[in-house]
């Protein structure tokens, strides 16, 4: 059995849209408010575990879409705050949706491609570079178990602790409390998401 490390070097991987769907069920934010950096140093706070990097994954709206700016900004400034980022165009396909009436709409919706594949590639290579001992996963997407089941093989292949765990925004409205099968589920209460909000407002101007 891998001996546990005293100093748990922690790299923290966000999908970024999940957890802004996670925030927006359980603290009814509209728009993804949180500072990655602040977000990830927090948990590691509470764990014990030393952070060293941070990675953040999103797809990217057309360049029509206003919310493409907002993302152009906040990707921007996560650099000049040491966050590694990766970037993917959404694709979009049209999806009749039925309203609160009867009638129906048609709109266009954006879905993300390869950002799962990326993030997972990432967790894997970092593990057998010997980077890090936890590897902080930002989501509850499903398909990243196979990542973590992998990682759980590679420690003992190598003879080395690795840990996978999960972080994800929680509340009383919150219908899937669960993060990803097979990892540690880190539940992020509203306190600690509020105390990691980024300052800047990217909807509008830098501040």
């Amino acid at each position: 059995m891998p001996t546990e490390p005293k100093i748990k070097r922690t790299f923290a991987f966000f999908d970024g849209q999940n957890v802004f769907n996670a925030a927006k069920e359980a603290f009814d934010y509209d728009w993804p408010s949180f500072d990655p950096m602040k977000l990830a140093a927090a948990v590691c706070r509470t764990q014990g575990w030393e952070l060293a990097r941070v990675h953040f994954y999103t797809g990217l709206p057309e360049s029509t879409d206003k919310r493409r700016s907002f993302w152009n900004k906040k990707l921007q400034v996560m650099g000049t705050r040491g966050v590694v980022t990766f970037t993917r165009p959404l694709r979009y396909r049209e999806k009749t949706l039925v309203l609160k009436d009867g009638s129906s709409t048609v709109e266009r919706i954006g879905t993300e491609k390869g950002i799962d594949v990326r993030l997972a590639l990432d967790v894997i290579r970092f593990a057998l570079d010997g980077s890090y001992d936890v590897a902080l996963i930002f989501s509850q997407d499903q398909d990243l178990s196979e990542a973590v089941d992998e990682l759980k093989r590679i420690s003992q292949q190598i003879g080395r602790w690795i840990m996978a765990a999960s972080a994800f925004p929680v509340s009383p409205t919150t219908t899937n409390k669960r993060g990803i099968r097979g990892s540690k589920h880190i539940q992020i209460n509203k306190s600690l998401y509020d105390s990691c909000l980024d300052p800047n407002d990217y909807r509008g101007p830098l501040a």
